[in-house]
């Protein structure tokens, strides 16, 4: 299986899985893994380092947008099998380990089963894993608001609302924002195209997911690297913008 690899800016790539995005940060032989999509987008997840001449082994560190099963995938296998930390915010930590889920249930996707998408979206993440259990077992948490000691440089930015520990990832000196599901340009259960929220029903606190698009607004970037959906250039206070307005 080949990973669709996009390079975004030097040392910056954005990876499509198969539903779900995942980035890579490189400097010189090591890399940081931002997300890791599904269970099931394990063999894409690996082919993307190799593709950039990289390996589990040389990865510093995982860190986790959210703990959602389509980003936590194979985060405990990378912690378990190579030794590779996995970081979150420290409220998503408590999620990482499966001591609560705050994610969409059976019963609420069947519910909606009516929309557009929607049951071939919920075919595709049980097929992917999107139901497995994937615990990681010990997670760590990072600062926010501080570049990271880790390739790239990332500046976690806490948004929560879609989970309580929700982090985008700033890249101050590249323009570049890892949005994570805070702010997407895509998903198959949306006829919507650009920037814009996922849907309600895949929310923890839809409040708060609005409210957070104020702090993006506030970062200074140019490219998009969303969880969901293609890369996107321009500021992100435009897609932010654009993404309040379609939510009201």
């Amino acid at each position: 299986m080949r990973a669709e690899v996009q390079q975004v800016a030097d040392g910056t790539y954005l990876v499509h899985g198969s539903n779900t995005n995942w980035v890579v940060l490189t400097d010189g032989d090591t890399a940081t893994l931002v997300d890791t999509g599904y269970p099931g987008d394990r063999p894409l997840l690996l082919d993307s380092l190799a593709q950039l001449g990289s390996s589990p082994e040389a990865v510093a560190a995982v860190l986790i947008t959210h703990a959602h099963t389509d980003h936590l995938g194979s985060a405990e296998y990378l912690r378990a099998e190579h030794g590779t930390p996995v970081r979150l915010h420290e409220a998503e930590v408590p999620h990482a380990r499966r001591e609560f889920l705050h994610q969409v249930s059976v019963g609420t996707v069947l519910a909606n089963g009516w929309r557009p998408g929607v049951l071939p979206w919920a075919l595709h993440a049980i097929r992917s894993g999107g139901t497995a259990h994937v615990p990681v077992t010990a997670p760590e948490a990072f600062e926010v608001s501080l570049p990271l000691d880790l390739p790239g440089r990332p500046v976690p930015v806490h948004t929560p609302g879609h989970t309580l520990g929700h982090c985008a990832f700033h890249l101050p000196e590249a323009g570049v924002l890892i949005s994570g599901d805070a702010l997407v340009s895509g998903h198959p259960t949306s006829r919507v195209k650009g920037p814009q929220l996922l849907p309600d029903m895949f929310h923890h606190q839809w409040e708060r997911t609005v409210a957070s698009l104020d702090v993006l607004e506030k970062l200074d970037a140019d490219v998009m690297l969303p969880g969901h959906g293609p890369l996107r250039r321009g500021p992100v206070r435009e897609a932010a913008q654009r993404a309040r307005e379609l939510a009201v």
